[in-house]
């Protein structure tokens, strides 16, 4: 699993319409039934655009990823939000570089959460169950972790539509995909174009990215859970608390500890 590395550096101008508020949303639902924390470990943090908003709110938060460079965005971020954004009872967040799936804060936390699809980034099972195992031990008793994966019809649905294309004034890609069906893993092919800001002509800079996806078996998630030791898994989808359905293409699972 490799770091974003020159990706981090538009990362959140390509993710400028992903859903946060919808996530912001779903976590406090989630924890208004099974308990609201004060410490948050947020696992696959990126550029910080969950444990920003958590730690302005008052939040103890915990931001872990996996990028140096993706780390570096986020601290800048926090570093430039004006005080007066801080609610009174202040939060804090806290930048780590470590791996998700052997994770280690001085005290566990009350909840954890790994949105937007980063437990797909891993692509073996025992990977996805050292995560979950690293998950449980972070977490007090009684602490829930949330998360969110692509459900296999969503990977397979990119593989159909692709190739993807996005032409802007100051950054453009071209985006195509290849499924192996019977793992259920998609390999995502970049190539991004950026202006480089530093560049008095306005010129672009060319990269290119190889992303790879895995969807696992819902069934599967949950036993792999219960086998790290969570008593308690409940099912979700698409930013709602009900039940996944077969057309459902985000899943999102809570687990008590």
């Amino acid at each position: 699993m490799r770091a974003y590395r020159q990706f981090a550096g538009v990362y959140d101008r390509l993710m400028e319409d992903m859903p946060y508020p919808d996530w912001i949303r779903f976590m406090r639902e989630c924890w208004d039934r099974y308990g609201i924390p004060e410490t948050v470990a947020d696992l696959g943090c990126g550029t910080g655009s969950l444990a920003i908003p958590l730690a302005k709110s008052g939040f103890t938060v915990y931001g872990i990823d996996l990028s140096a460079d993706m780390l570096a965005i986020a601290r800048s971020k926090w570093d430039e939000t004006p005080q007066q954004a801080i609610r009174p009872r202040a939060g804090s967040v806290r930048w780590l570089q470590q791996d998700m799936r052997d994770w280690e804060l001085p005290q566990p936390v009350d909840a954890a959460i790994s949105f937007c699809d980063c437990l797909n980034y891993l692509t073996e099972e025992q990977d996805v169950e050292a995560a979950f195992r690293a998950a449980y031990r972070g977490l007090k008793p009684g602490g829930a972790l949330l998360f969110d994966v692509h459900a296999p019809l969503t990977l397979r649905r990119y593989a159909e539509e692709q190739p993807f294309t996005l032409d802007e004034r100051d950054v453009g890609y071209i985006w195509t995909s290849e499924l192996d069906d019977e793992r259920v893993e998609i390999r995502h092919q970049l190539t991004i174009f950026a202006r480089d800001e530093s560049d008095r002509e306005g010129r672009f800079v060319r990269f290119e990215e190889v992303h790879q996806q895995r969807a696992y078996d819902p069934d599967w998630i949950v036993s792999a859970l219960r086998a790290a030791g969570f008593s308690r898994v409940d099912r979700y989808a698409d930013f709602r608390l009900q039940e996944p359905t077969e057309e459902s293409e985000r899943l999102f699972f809570a687990a008590v500890k």
